[in-house]
């Protein structure tokens, strides 16, 4: 509850962790497959309104989701 843009909790936590991992990373930190965190990535870049996952932190912290 509270998080802007319907970004999920499984979202949130994928997120958190972009910025200074991998892909292999994340899904190794969060027990999912590397391709459920691309899946989740793209729903970010949709929800955020951004093309790559380099944009996706940034409009993330523009917007107050992340520090």
């Amino acid at each position: 509850p509270g998080v802007p843009f319907g970004i999920t909790a499984r979202e949130l936590d994928v997120l958190r962790l972009l910025p200074s991992s991998t892909y292999r990373e994340i899904a190794d930190a969060l027990f999912i497959s590397e391709r459920t965190v691309e899946h989740h990535v793209r729903n970010l870049c949709g929800k955020l309104g951004v093309r790559h996952r380099r944009e996706v932190v940034a409009a993330a912290r523009k917007h107050g989701v992340v520090p």
